[in-house]
């Protein structure tokens, strides 16, 4: 007797994708219009499992190039731009065999893909640190010292100490440790990749939290960038505690 059409999904479902083609293959010979459908669905999802293995693949060309090197942390920043809150790097040191699909530059992946990979980053990862540098310090040192100091702070905060750091278009001074500045790093290198996603993911949070505490600006919306909404509500409210004051001076 023919297996329903549902149980054949729910089969092709619980396969894990090294099993999947001998249970596609099983049901090869059943010419039902609904089972042939199912395994055409499969086939799609299949290729385009393998199509991101070989992007994944593609994204390792660093951590192959320096795989001599036994812990190589990737370092990454989010928050340079905004009006206000901090700026936040991450830097993340990935086991050597990790493999987390859809790794990709934090802003090609959708809030929801971040939080998921945000998770699956920091169960994996052999260490990740986090280096968070106030409004105030933005306003004190300016934002790109302000960034290599958070930076300097994630890479201090690891658990496991870096041999080679891959940096997205950085060089980082004050650092005593090899590093490589990848141009568009984030999209070419997993590492470095991860770091983008945690970074992101964390500054968002954090302007979540202030938006509960100044809602007149829509922090949760904007996080904090310089968006219509948000000018507008400056030049209404004025400045709140989390706006950097050099960076506002247009619209105050």
């Amino acid at each position: 007797m023919n297996m329903r059409i549902s149980e054949i999904k729910s089969q092709l479902e619980a396969a894990d994708w090294d099993g999947l083609e001998q249970v596609m293959e099983s049901f090869r010979l059943d010419k039902r219009a609904g089972v042939q459908k199912l395994l055409v669905q499969f086939e799609k999802k299949k290729a385009a499992y393998e199509a991101e293995l070989e992007r994944l693949e593609a994204m390792r060309q660093f951590e192959e190039t320096y795989k001599e090197s036994p812990y190589i942390c990737g370092i990454d920043e989010v928050g340079r731009g905004p009006l206000c809150g901090p700026v936040v790097a991450c830097a993340v040191i990935l086991p050597k065999d990790a493999r987390i699909l859809y790794l990709n530059d934090s802003k090609q992946l959708s809030e929801k893909k971040r939080e998921a990979l945000y998770d699956e980053i920091m169960e994996k990862a052999a260490a990740v640190g986090i280096g968070v540098v106030s409004p105030e310090d933005i306003d004190e040192l300016n934002i790109l010292q302000a960034t290599f100091k958070a930076m300097r702070i994630a890479i201090e905060s690891l658990e496991v100490k870096p041999t080679l750091l891959l940096n997205d278009a950085v060089t980082i001074p004050g650092v005593n440790i090899k590093q490589v500045n990848i141009i568009k790093g984030d999209a070419k290198s997993i590492s470095i990749a991860a770091a983008s996603i945690v970074a992101k993911v964390t500054r968002d949070r954090m302007m979540v939290e202030y938006d509960k505490i100044f809602p007149q600006y829509g922090f949760a919306r904007n996080k904090g960038y310089g968006t219509k909404e948000h000018i507008e509500a400056l030049r209404k409210y004025g400045s709140c505690p989390i706006h950097r004051k050099t960076f506002i001076t247009h619209f105050v």
